[in-house]
């Protein structure tokens, strides 16, 4: 609860912050003015883990790495407390087929096109 005081604090001071988390949007900042719920497929997100990994010189198996990620998955959206899901409200990004160049582009958009029609009310 100490966590999520500060965060919601930190967010709120000016100028705003972009927060990112799993439950950002649905327990951290729930009245955010723009929430994103970006996601990819597990099997892309192992892929991605697995770059980095080797990025920096490191090892690993894709297929616990898959493991890891899918149960990460069903936990987190199973927990009793803050489960994992988008807010009502959330803009679903689903970045799968996407580079990271593409994925901000997209999210840039999707908050560009939000604060356009805000300014024309």
């Amino acid at each position: 609860r100490i966590l999520v005081e500060k965060q919601r604090d930190f967010a709120k001071a000016p100028p705003g912050a972009v927060l990112d988390g799993r439950d950002i949007g649905t327990v951290v900042c729930p009245d955010a003015d723009i929430k994103l719920y970006v996601t990819a497929s597990a099997e892309v997100r192992a892929e991605r883990r697995l770059a980095e990994i080797e990025s920096i010189g490191g090892t690993a198996d894709l297929t616990e790495i898959l493991s890891d990620i899918l149960r990460r998955d069903e936990r987190d959206m199973g927990r009793a407390d803050s489960p994992l899901k988008p807010a009502a409200d959330a803009h679903l990004l689903d970045t799968s087929e996407m580079a990271i160049e593409a994925a901000f582009l997209a999210a840039k958009a999707i908050i560009d096109d939000v604060l356009a029609k805000r300014n024309k009310a």
